[in-house]
């Protein structure tokens, strides 16, 4: 499990993926997205733009990562 850490309360999930190096552009990040490959708190997520805040947990192919707020 990896810590990613926010500077500002919430933040879109595709942006997530990409900022945190699991796609190499917000095009992949949103077409995984829409795939049903990525999952928040435990369930599919297809909303690209889900807010994402402190405390959720993003699965994506094996990689976790829980959100925590700087």
């Amino acid at each position: 499990m990896r810590d990613v850490i926010l500077s500002k309360p919430a933040v879109e999930l595709y942006k997530i993926l990409k900022f945190e190096g699991l796609f190499g552009s917000g095009g992949e990040a949103k077409a995984a997205i829409d795939a049903g490959l990525v999952k928040v708190n435990g369930e599919v997520e297809t909303r690209k733009r889900r807010q994402i805040n402190a405390g959720d947990m993003i699965e994506l192919g094996g990689e976790q990562l829980q959100i925590r707020l700087a």
